[in-house]
């Protein structure tokens, strides 16, 4: 069971992006549409990949095994942990939406959502990972250990595991 409560660690870039434009489209869907509903999936999805990474999660699922093998352009590995923090920021984010939603109405808890598509869309169009970022800059504070990720720690740790 223990196992089962596990992140993977290094992650498919392509796999992530894929979340990230998914997570990019229901919320824009949610705030287009009115669809206060959609906090639903979304809640769930981050809080099952910040549990169980893409295992148990219908998005991480399709990222995985259907969308990242064939985006063969967007394939590196990258570090897992920060990408579990960033889940974690959404979680906060949808957490609080659909908190928002049952005491103040969808009116106050789709502002909420903003932010997070900005950041899902600069991950998923871009590349560019915000919570990876703020992760590494916790680190670098030492607020975050270094033992929670070695490779972020010491990135030339990375390029001797590629090389060999």
């Amino acid at each position: 069971m223990k196992r089962f409560f596990t992140f993977p660690n290094p992650v498919n870039d392509a796999a992530a992006r894929t979340v990230a434009l998914g997570v990019v489209a229901m919320a824009t869907v949610a705030l287009v549409f009115n669809f206060a509903w959609m906090l639903i999936p979304l809640t769930y999805g981050f809080l099952a990949r910040v549990a169980a990474g893409p295992k148990i999660s219908p998005l991480g699922r399709f990222a995985v095994h259907v969308a990242a093998p064939r985006l063969k352009g967007w394939e590196k590995t990258v570090a897992g942990p920060p990408k579990r923090f960033a889940q974690a920021i959404g979680a906060a984010f949808t957490v609080s939406a659909s908190i928002t939603w049952a005491v103040a109405g969808w009116s106050a808890a789709r502002w909420i959502l903003l932010p997070l598509i900005a950041a899902a869309a600069l991950e998923g169009f871009v590349g560019y990972c915000l919570g990876c970022a703020i992760f590494g800059q916790l680190m670098k504070l030492g607020v975050i250990p270094e033992e929670v990720c070695l490779d972020c720690a010491d990135i030339t740790r990375r390029y001797a595991a590629t090389a060999s």
